[in-house]
Formats: structure tokens, sequence, C-alpha cells
């Protein structure tokens, strides 16, 4: 089964660079349709949902945003990803009130859209819920120093989070409601702590586990696989590879 994703880009260079990418790293997971506008993207749409949506979010004719909220409409269960190229905290509330799966601004890195769109083909069979409410907002600091240390706890806060579920399926949405902050808080300061979007840090940060785990040579690899969270041996091959260079047995050849 191939998983149908539709990339929504009115700049053609821009467009050609992210079918290519997720063509190179997904190709054999995915079919992928373009559209040009957000006119051919809704036409598109009401021709076949998607199971995943990449969007430009700054298109002519109908945004980005507004082909979201119609797919939004239409399938609860869609994974959606937004491109930008400014950084509008306006923008990223919007997505994450529609249940985005992620934000990314252009040039967006390969690493982030891949691990996105991954992520997204992984929740896209999720139950079709209701949307829930997005909390209010933190208030703004003003001085630089207490920024600081909110962003010396938020790190904090993750690192500790992630210690104690990498092993269990878990979302930045998961990771939000844990630590008591609303999804469109979280996931600005995520980025502005690890300069990466929450699904491309796990991976790392599962990786990193794997290469502790891979020492012991009693273990298999699908036993490290699934101790580092991934429940489909091939899928971590995939995610290993891509953070690594290497597959997993080449890895372990190499230590040899």
């Amino acid at each position: 089964m191939k998983y149908r994703v539709l990339v929504a880009e009115d700049e053609p260079l821009e467009r050609r660079v992210l079918c290519g990418t997720l063509n190179r790293y997904l190709g054999d997971l995915i079919t992928i349709r373009e559209a040009r506008n957000g006119p051919e993207a809704l036409a598109l749409i009401r021709e076949e949902l998607p199971q995943v949506a990449v969007l430009d979010i700054e298109m002519p004719g109908v945004s980005g945003m507004e082909v979201a909220r119609k797919l939004r409409a239409r399938s609860r269960s869609c994974g959606i990803l937004f491109l930008s190229g400014v950084d509008n905290f306006a923008y990223a509330r919007q997505a994450i009130s529609l249940r985005a799966q992620d934000y990314l601004l252009k040039p967006c890195d390969e690493r982030e859209l891949v691990f996105g769109v991954e992520q997204a083909i992984r929740q896209c069979t999720a139950l079709d819920l209701p949307l829930p409410a997005d909390p209010a907002e933190p208030p703004p600091v003003s001085r630089p120093e207490e920024e600081d240390r909110r962003m010396a706890r938020v790190r904090q806060e993750v690192i500790a989070f992630l210690r104690g579920h990498y092993q269990q399926d878990i979302s930045m949405q998961d990771a939000a409601a844990a630590l008591g902050y609303s999804e469109s808080y979280f996931c600005k300061r995520f980025k502005v702590c690890f300069q990466m979007n929450f699904s491309a840090y796990l991976n790392q940060y599962r990786v990193r586990k794997a290469l502790q785990l891979m020492e012991d040579p009693r273990l298999s690899l699908r036993e490290v696989s699934r101790a580092c969270g991934y429940r489909d041996p091939n899928y971590f091959a995939r995610v290993f590879k891509r953070i690594t260079g290497q597959t997993p047995s080449e890895y372990r050849l190499s230590r040899e």
C-alpha cells in the first residue's frame, strides 16, 4: 500500500525540490500529487483525499491555511504540514489549531521534512476525534534573563520527558500535554531550544540510544529497535541510515 501525499507549492523550483526529496527518501511508501496553487489543491482534494498534505501557507488565490481548513473539515486523520517563508507566530498558532503535524520554515531541512511526513503517515489512521480548543498562551516575558531561564527549563523538561518516554509511541502533542504547555507555545519554544522540530529531535535521540545498545552483541537489531521505540525494524533501519549514513547491520559490522 502506498500513502497519498499532496504537495501544494506555487514556486516551481521549491515544489520540485520538495517532491524530489520525498521521492528520494520515501518513494517506496508514497505517491505524490502536485498542486501549483490553492484552487488546484482543492480540486485534487475533491478528486481523492490525501493522507498527508504538505501545504505552502502563502499561495495565490486560496491560501494554504484555507486549503487546510477545508481539508480538515473532510478528514480528521489527514496529516498536515505547513511551509512558510516567514517565522510568523500567528501562523504557527493557526497551524496548531488545525492539528497540523508540523510548521516548517523554508527552505526546510530535508530531515525535518522527511521525518514530519513519516510521522504523519504513522498517525494518519488515528481516530476521527473532535479538535480540542487551544489553551491560552503563557504571558510574554519581557526580560532577556527571564527568557533564558524559561528556555533552560523547557530544555530540561523536554530531555527528562524523552528519557522516560522515548520507548513509547509519542508525538509533539503528547509531550506538550504531559509538560502542561499549550501545543502552539510548546512547538515554538521547542524549535528555539533545539533548532529542529520535535519529530527530528526524537529520532536523533532514539538513534543515539540505539548506538549505545548496539555495543552489546547479545542484543539483536530487532531488540534494539523495540527498545528505542521503533515497532517496525524496517522503519528503524531507514531512520538509522538517514542519520548515521549506515544501516544498523553495516554499523554493527564496522564495529567488529
